[in-house]
């Protein structure tokens, strides 16, 4: 389509383009070597996570230049920007993890400012890493222009002494070390071979289950998820994502047209049968809440509670996504749900069809046992379900894919942040029959609500997952598996009852009834409670600071705007 045959009268880059008083404006774009005809075209913005962080990263700009093609092939132009990420494994078992959801609430706030100051008609979105996902789609929901979500692919699997090993196997070799079960050379040579190239974790780790999600819910092209990191059609379906994006502009549809309750609950439906991520439970409660939409964290155990877990994946099972693509990507889990009736079919997608127009001639393949149908499932329940009593009042949160035991009893070792708990892990100061309680680390009291990966891997390691639990008002790794209960509410820093647990006080967790109680007389908690005093923190400044005093509880999402809902004007029809 030519310039002249686009009406640009109701797109926000009229304010930037059209009409003599915007001769300035127009003089940047000539400056950057743009024609009269691209400054007449719509401008799409395309954002990336692009940096030299983490592997889960570096092979963004390469899908960014091809998805800028594909926008200049469908007569729109593409103006590039990037975006940042705080990247897990790195991250993980010091200070710098108070950064992670922090940083989601940083990417879609820098990326809707871009758009915004820039009046950008359209938005290709390409990210790579845990946070980054839900970030980036959290922007297209709030600006609500025409969006597409690309995922920038998953890592091959590294090899050592002949069998597949991810992340994971590096983070629970550490317990091993640490127990003397194995020697500093082999940790040398797993550490050297685990992660092979570009990508991010290979399991159905968070950035796994957020690019299932994307295709689930809409945002994304089908089968754009599945191929990893180095894998060349990558590119091809960036080229494609940009094509969308245009057709996308001409129809005027718009993600709050594709996010809906339905949808949502089509997501989390994804994330249960694949044995997903626990943060899932914090990220589409945000994503909800930016089209106004109140989806909590209750809503969406129920709904993976409901669906049966399907897909055999690490950390509980025993494949990467890897393996998902070779049997033909994410469509074979969304067509085994539809065949199952266990989502529905009638959502819009960014194709413009609904979902099940677009996996109308997907097969689930029979020579496989990496999907299953869902009259054979590994268990006819999801992968993650959630937990309530009177130790979490407002709920928790735990994967049970690939547990035996959903029942655990035992007795309190409390510990008031991530570091103490380590080192009581490492030092062997716990038994079996300990639930290790890990507080004062949600999203206001950490603040930024921290993953313990590096914790319950060196439990792991040192062979005791199966014979303690551990809860946290923090978050859990997709990575981590075990008897691990995470953003349990309301959290140590307002008061909740995981403030007033002590040691020795006796707890049970019942994941198949859903509970979570703390087996302490009333009269003693309410003695406890009124002795409570508010502790501090050491991030009375800067960015952390701020993030605490706006974030809400995990719940809803642990989210720090008031949302959709509160909208007087969207973005998209300024």
């Amino acid at each position: 389509m030519s310039a002249k045959a686009w009406d640009k009268s109701r797109l926000p880059s009229r304010h930037t383009t059209m009409g003599p008083e915007r001769a300035p404006h127009r003089s940047y774009y000539y400056a950057m070597g743009l024609t009269k005809e691209e400054i007449e075209q719509p401008l799409v913005g395309v954002a990336s996570c692009w940096n030299e962080a983490a592997p889960c990263n570096i092979a963004l700009s390469r899908q960014a230049q091809a998805a800028k093609a594909g926008v200049k092939a469908a007569g729109a132009t593409p103006r590039e920007f990037t975006t940042i990420t705080v990247t897990d494994g790195i991250a993980m078992g010091h200070q710098s993890m108070k950064s992670s959801l922090a940083s989601r609430e940083a990417i879609a706030d820098s990326i809707e400012l871009t758009m915004r100051g820039h009046c950008y008609d359209a938005l290709v979105g390409i990210a790579g890493c845990d946070k980054s996902l839900p970030g980036v789609m959290m922007s297209m929901i709030r600006l609500n222009v025409p969006s597409v979500f690309m995922y920038g692919g998953s890592i091959m699997p590294g090899r050592h002494h002949g069998r597949d090993v991810t992340v994971l196997d590096v983070f629970e070799a550490v317990g091993q070390h640490a127990a003397g079960n194995m020697s500093d050379e082999e940790l040398d040579e797993l550490e050297r071979h685990a992660c092979p190239g570009a990508g991010a974790c290979g399991g159905q780790f968070t950035a796994n289950t957020m690019a299932c999600v994307s295709e689930m819910i809409g945002l994304a092209l089908p089968f754009s998820a599945g191929a990893p990191a180095p894998d060349e059609t990558r590119d091809d379906h960036a080229v494609a994502s940009g094509k969308a994006v245009v057709e996308l502009i001409r129809r005027n549809l718009r993600p709050r047209d594709i996010v809906t309750l339905d949808s949502l609950h089509n997501a989390a439906a994804i994330v249960g049968a694949t044995g997903g991520s626990t943060n899932a439970a914090l990220h589409l409660p945000a994503m909800a809440h930016e089209a106004g939409i109140r989806f909590t964290l209750q809503d969406v155990a129920e709904i993976m509670r409901k669906t049966p877990h399907i897909a055999d994946l690490k950390p509980g099972g025993k494949y990467v996504a890897a393996d998902v693509f070779r049997i033909g990507g994410v469509p074979v889990i969304i067509k085994a749900l539809l065949d199952g009736g266990y989502v529905k079919g009638d959502c819009l997608t960014v194709t413009g069809r609904t979902v099940a127009e677009n996996h109308r001639e997907v097969i689930v393949p029979r020579d496989q046992d990496v999907v299953r149908p869902t009259s054979d499932p590994i268990s006819p329940i999801g992968g993650v379900v959630a937990l309530k009593g009177n130790l979490a009042p407002e709920g928790g949160i735990v994967k049970i894919a690939g547990m035996t035991n959903l029942r655990f009893e035992g007795t309190a070792l409390c510990f008031d942040c991530e570091e103490d708990a380590f080192a009581a892990v490492e030092a062997r100061a716990y038994k079996a029959g300990d639930v290790i309680i890990v507080r004062y680390e949600g999203p206001k009291g950490g603040p930024g609500m921290r993953e313990m990966l590096s914790t319950t891997s060196a439990i792991y390691g040192q062979g005791m997952g199966d014979k303690v639990a551990l809860i946290t008002d923090g978050r859990f790794s997709g990575a981590t598996r075990g008897f691990c209960i995470g953003h349990v509410g309301p959290e140590a820093a307002v008061g909740g009852p995981i403030a007033l647990l002590e040691n020795g006080d006796r707890i049970v967790i019942d994941a198949q009834a859903g509970t979570i109680d703390m087996i302490v007389p009333e009269e003693e908690i309410a003695r406890r409670r009124a002795a409570w005093k508010p502790r501090g923190h050491d991030y009375n400044a800067g960015a952390l600071w701020k993030y605490a005093q706006l974030v809400g509880p995990a719940y809803l999402g642990a989210v720090t705007n008031p949302g959709g809902a509160a909208e007087t004007h969207c973005y998209a029809d300024q």
